[in-house]
């Protein structure tokens, strides 16, 4: 057993276990696009960052791919990785802001606009569909094609592909197929509609290190009851 320490508290999990799901069994939610149980780690989004380390050598990691490690101390959402988070969070909204599932994160995170130029994209290469196709379906029909900006996914030479079954399972898992919003102006990317109006207790002084992660956002006043 690995034991390590995440937002204060001391845990003891398997070795293997990422700090995710080290996380994840304490309760400290971690936003997630690209990570999908019964998936393999990838890694791809970042929304995912932790704070590991102290004082100058703090740095920050993909919860998802990074091992729990002995002695280790993790801090899920300290005033960087909320600063780091909340970026990539704009720049999903920058790339399509039209996803209900980049919408409804950017609205749990208090997000109300973007300021990065406004793309209209269909893809965030986040490689849920590849890994679904290869992983679950077994087929490997389709994959990422090209490096950098020109990084796509579909299949080889966009061919047909002989052993795609049409199983719908990329549709099902891309974050940009669920679309919500149309609108095309880029004051208005987010519509606001699904927003969560109570500010977070990140704005107080005292959560400089970590926020409140208690939900409801007035759970710790009941629990002062």
């Amino acid at each position: 057993m690995i034991t390590l320490t995440i937002n204060g508290l001391q845990t003891s999990v398997e070795k293997g276990t990422t700090l995710l799901e080290a996380a994840s069994s304490l309760g400290f939610p971690i936003p997630t696009l690209c990570h999908m149980e019964g998936l393999s780690p990838y890694g791809a989004c970042r929304l995912c960052m932790v704070e590991i380390g102290e004082g100058p050598r703090a740095k920050l990691v993909s919860s998802c791919t990074y091992p729990a490690q002995e002695g280790l101390k993790v801090r899920t959402a300290s005033s960087r990785v909320l600063r780091a988070r909340n970026m990539v969070i704009e720049l999903l909204l920058a790339s399509c802001p039209q996803s209900k599932t980049i919408q409804d994160i950017a609205a749990a995170h208090n997000i109300r606009r973007q300021r990065f130029r406004q793309e209209y994209e269909d893809c965030i290469l986040c490689g849920l569909c590849v890994r679904m196709c290869e992983e679950q379906m077994m087929a490997k029909a389709i994959g990422f094609r090209g490096r950098g900006q020109n990084r796509t996914v579909g299949t080889p030479f966009d061919i047909k592909s002989d052993v795609c079954r049409l199983c719908g399972g990329c549709i099902y898992v891309c974050p940009t197929c669920q679309l919500r919003c149309t609108y095309t102006e880029p004051e208005k990317a987010i519509c606001g509609g699904c927003a969560n109006l109570a500010p977070p207790c990140v704005e107080k002084d005292q959560f400089d290190d970590m926020m409140c992660y208690m939900t409801p956002c007035v759970a710790c006043e009941i629990e002062k009851d």
